[in-house]
Order: C-alpha cells, then sequence, then structure tokens
C-alpha cells in the first residue's frame, strides 16, 4: 500500500506501518497469585478448580482439585474457608462461596462414582504412615500417587483419626467420611486397624520412611476442687463415646469448661443428647473466644447458654445432680482474666472438660536425633522431616493450629519431600507470583452477583437429631457460584485487550491459550491495561 504516512488509514489498515517504534512502555501479560491460592494451608489451586466449576466441566474441576487435596466433600462441611476472608470480591459485595463449591464437587463425585487413577509406575519403596486422620491419609495418598506403596496404620477401629472421633456427626455425615477414605484405600494403600504403635524404630523395619501423624487424643485437665464422686468428664472422651452404641449419659443440665470449637461440639451435642440446659463457662470475652464465630452462633441458635468472664472453682456433683462454684473474673489492662472475689452457684449434672488436648508422644521414646518441646515434635519447616532422617511428621504432632485443612496440607507437603528423599534428591522452593490485590482489578467489567447461600436445617430439627446442619449447593447455584470468581491476576480470555487495542496488536492464540503482542505495532498506550478486568497485564519500560 503506497500512501502518504500520515494520513487516516482504512479500518484494519494500521497494520501497514509499524507503529511499534513510537513506544516507550511496552505491555507484557503476567500472573500473579490469587489471595484464596496463598490463603489456602491445604495448598488447592482455587483459582483454578474454580475456572472448570464455572464452565460446568464439574469432573475436570474435582480432579484438578484433588490434585492437592483429597477431600473435598469432607473439607466442603469442616474447613474454616480462610481463603474467603481474603477474596477479593468481599470488597465489592461479598466473598465468593469457595468453601460451598468445593462441597458441591465432593458430593458430586461421590454420587457419581469418580475414583482416583493408580499410578502409572510403582517406585519400589515402602512408606509407613502412623495415623489414619486427614495428615496421615493426606501423605498416603499423595505418595500412593507418587507409586510408592503406602502402609497405614492406626491404632483406632476405623478410619478418619480426629475427624470421626473430633467432630459430630451433624458438622460431618459418616458415610461422607468413610466414602472419601475408602477411595483413597482403593488405590491401594494398606490398612492395619486397632494397631497401636508402641516403637515407631521396630515400626520402621521393612520400611525405607515413615510419616508420623498421630492426632491429639489425649485430653487436658485442670484441677478443680471436687468431690470424690464428681461427675467430670472430658470433651474427647464424649465426642469419642457419640461413634458406639451407647451415648453418653450427660444428664439435663449440662456444663462445658472451655471456649475452642471443641467446647462448642460439645455443648450442641449436649443439647442433641436431650440436655434442658447447656452452658459453655468461658475465662474471656466472645471477642477473645478462640471458637468460629459461626460456630458460636449456631449454638446460641440453639439454645446453648455462654458464661462469660467465669471460672470454675470448685464442683460438687454427684449421681443425682448437684452444683458448681463460679467466679466472675475482669480482664486487665492486657487483656488477661482476673479474679473478682464474685461467686456464683451453676446447677449441673455433668461437667465435661475442653481445655485442649495433646498428643501422645511415647512411640518416640529412645529415637536418636528427635527434638521434642511443648510437647510437639521438632520438624524442618521445609521438609516436614525429624531430627532423625527418613522420619517425618505433620498434622497435631508438629508445631502448627490444629485443624483438618492445616493437616491436609502437611501430609501433601511431607509426601512430596519423602518421595524426593526416597529418590535422592531435593525439591528446590519455587519462586511464588506477586499477589493479586485488589487495587489492580477492573471491578467496573463485573456484574453485581450476590453470594449464594447455603440452606440449613430448621432449628427444631438441628436439636432433635444429628442430621447435618448445613445443606449443600444445587448444580445451577453451584455453577453461578463460580462464576463470581474475579480471576484475580490471570487471563481469563476475555478478549478485552483484544477488542479495545487500536493497533491491531494482540494475537489471539486460540482457546486456553491466552495471547500474545505484536510489538512490531504496540505503540505502548496501555489501553490495554486500563481495560484488563483481573489485572493480568502490566505496563514495563521499554529498555526492560
Amino acid at each position: 500500500m503506497d500512501k502518504p504516512f500520515a494520513i487516516t488509514l482504512d479500518p484494519g489498515s494500521s497494520l501497514a506501518n509499524k507503529t511499534g517504534s513510537w513506544r516507550t512502555k511496552r505491555p507484557i501479560y503476567v500472573d500473579r497469585l490469587p489471595p484464596c491460592n496463598a490463603q489456602c494451608p491445604a495448598g488447592e489451586d482455587i483459582q483454578g478448580w474454580l475456572f472448570h466449576a464455572e464452565s460446568g466441566d464439574y469432573e475436570d474441576a474435582w480432579r484438578h482439585l484433588t490434585r492437592d487435596n483429597p477431600f473435598p466433600a469432607i473439607m466442603g462441611r469442616v474447613c474454616y474457608h480462610t481463603c474467603e476472608s481474603v477474596c477479593n470480591r468481599a470488597r465489592l459485595d461479598e466473598a465468593v462461596g469457595i468453601n460451598s463449591v468445593e462441597r458441591f464437587l465432593g458430593d458430586e463425585a461421590l454420587k457419581r462414582g469418580w475414583s482416583f487413577h493408580a499410578p502409572a509406575t510403582e517406585s519400589g519403596k515402602r512408606v509407613l504412615v502412623v495415623g489414619a486422620g486427614p495428615s496421615g491419609m493426606s501423605a498416603a495418598y499423595h505418595l500412593r500417587r507418587l507409586g510408592h506403596q503406602v502402609t497405614v496404620v492406626d491404632a483406632g477401629p476405623q478410619l478418619g483419626g480426629m475427624m470421626r472421633f473430633g467432630i459430630p456427626q451433624y458438622r460431618l455425615p459418616r458415610d461422607v467420611l468413610d466414602a472419601e477414605m475408602q477411595r483413597i484405600v482403593a488405590m491401594g494403600v494398606q490398612v492395619e486397624l486397632n494397631h497401636k504403635v508402641s516403637s515407631i524404630d521396630e515400626a520402621m523395619r521393612g520400611f525405607d520412611a515413615a510419616f508420623l501423624a498421630v492426632g491429639a487424643h489425649i485430653a487436658k485437665r485442670a484441677f478443680i476442687p471436687a468431690k470424690d464422686s464428681s461427675r467430670i468428664l472430658d470433651a474427647l472422651s464424649v465426642l469419642r463415646s457419640m461413634e458406639g452404641a451407647d451415648k453418653p449419659m450427660l444428664g439435663r443440665r449440662v456444663v462445658v469448661y472451655g471456649g475452642g470449637n471443641t467446647a462448642i461440639d460439645v455443648a450442641r451435642t449436649a443439647k442433641r443428647l436431650g440436655a434442658t440446659e447447656a452452658v459453655i463457662v468461658y475465662r474471656r470475652t466472645r471477642e477473645k473466644m478462640p471458637a468460629h464465630d459461626f460456630e458460636v452462633e449456631e449454638a446460641l441458635e440453639e439454645g446453648v447458654m455462654v458464661k462469660w468472664l467465669s471460672t470454675i472453682t470448685r464442683s460438687a456433683i454427684d449421681g443425682s445432680g448437684g452444683e458448681l462454684t463460679i467466679e466472675k473474673m475482669v480482664l486487665d489492662a492486657k487483656g488477661n482474666p482476673q479474679p473478682t472475689g464474685e461467686f456464683e452457684t451453676l446447677a449441673a449434672d455433668s461437667l465435661v472438660l475442653a481445655l485442649g488436648q495433646d498428643v501422645d508422644l511415647s512411640l518416640l521414646d529412645g529415637v536418636p536425633g528427635l527434638e521434642v518441646k511443648g510437647g510437639v515434635v521438632q520438624v524442618d519447616p521445609a521438609t516436614m522431616m525429624t531430627g532423625r532422617a527418613g522420619l517425618f511428621a505433620g498434622g497435631d504432632m508438629v508445631p502448627a493450629d490444629r485443624n483438618v485443612t492445616i493437616a491436609v496440607g502437611h501430609g501433601k507437603k511431607a509426601a512430596r519431600h519423602i518421595d524426593a528423599w526416597l529418590r535422592g534428591t531435593t525439591i528446590a522452593p519455587q519462586p511464588k507470583h506477586a499477589m493479586a490485590t485488589f487495587d489492580r482489578l477492573n471491578t467496573w467489567y463485573y456484574s453485581d452477583a450476590p453470594k449464594t447461600m447455603r440452606p440449613q436445617l430448621d432449628l427444631a430439627r438441628r436439636t432433635s437429631s444429628f442430621d447435618e446442619v448445613q445443606g449443600g449447593l444445587t448444580e445451577g447455584n453451584a455453577s453461578f457460584e463460580a462464576r463470581r470468581c474475579l480471576s484475580c491476576g490471570n487471563c481469563f480470555e476475555c478478549d478485552n485487550c483484544y477488542g479495545v487495542c487500536p493497533d491491531n496488536a494482540v494475537i489471539k492464540l486460540g482457546a486456553g491459550k491466552r495471547f500474545e503482542f505484536d510489538y512490531d505495532y504496540c505503540k505502548g498506550c496501555g489501553v490495554c491495561v486500563s481495560e484488563c478486568p483481573c489485572g493480568a497485564i502490566d505496563m514495563v519500560n521499554e529498555d526492560v
């Protein structure tokens, strides 16, 4: 085309001039780390599996999710979904219901019978896993995927560990727990139940490595002056006995001493067992309570009462009932509870202590190189290996917050490093992308979409049965909820950059392959950056 340089050109004819020579800055496509992914203790690629779910590819979404976490149906019920607390969408309206969609995918997999693939090759290595709870079974799953022969041993009669013996059925139905446990066993994982390991040195004979994942099954006690016949129980014993045929006899008036999620679970369980009064006694205020707020709220809805800023000083409960003496507390300038000398009595048939749990570490006696501090095993935080080569640990046994999601993440992390250790290699830490922050988003692109609320069991049935309280999403509202994801920091091929570029300098590479810039024609005007909804384009100096 032979035309003067500066005249107005026909549509599409800007390619006649290589206008890229005018540029002082250039756009580049980038990938950023979504805050939900960064927050997830199990290391899930949340944005990745939501992308599949929003288009209705539920099996692909489930398989993408279970690359990192084999328990979506469980986690969709018991995970405290801290990912949602950092979701950028919350700055627009409400956070994406990540946990709701995860549960839907997990339930869909159970309904449709999706299973895990067997490993493509066998390594010939044998790994022992001690503990069949979330951390141990997560490690078993990932180790088996990597081709290792895995044997899981557990002192309990069933799989699940603290998920089974510490989480009530109204939060985690046992058919869901059993199904997701058995799916891992079906991969070829060997299981030995009712087998308590008394010495890890002896148990490791014949194995190439071991992962310790013993749960915190020992209840902490507190000294409370009491009659010899006082009915004082511990929370774990109460919850564990719910798995048997004979349910605990707590009486009509039950007092729970503690402020964590376990205290809430016991009080709510007592109501379901027929208690007319379930009272939690806690030393601090609600703001200081370690139990999650939504669990506290559900307990209050069900009629559980809480005595804030109170401590139990004496128990006088016998077989026919009795009373507790409670001292009122105040918080000092540092927020610590202090006694006031004011007392009151509280009628009670039983007292349940929910003051935390410890781990039985007796299996480690005599093992050289191990360091135990504060009741937990010290491990290399990068590899999860203890002071003894080939012996790894995670979950409740190591220094960390204790919840199911963190335990699952420990199992995955340990499995990767056990695999590397068995192969004589190491895993170099991978550099992380910069965070996808809210200020990089162009939120005008996204339409208003209120969060889909999960249904709840009506209040009357909640307190009279152990039916599951929290319902799940339907297929229709699960896909809607997945579409609320903003895809923070990562291109989702909306075509905005392609459509607005005045230089025809954006090239489509095909579905799933995103775009690239033709820098011969890009003038560096930055319109693409301004119009990218998810902040996946940066402008950099031309000399970079």
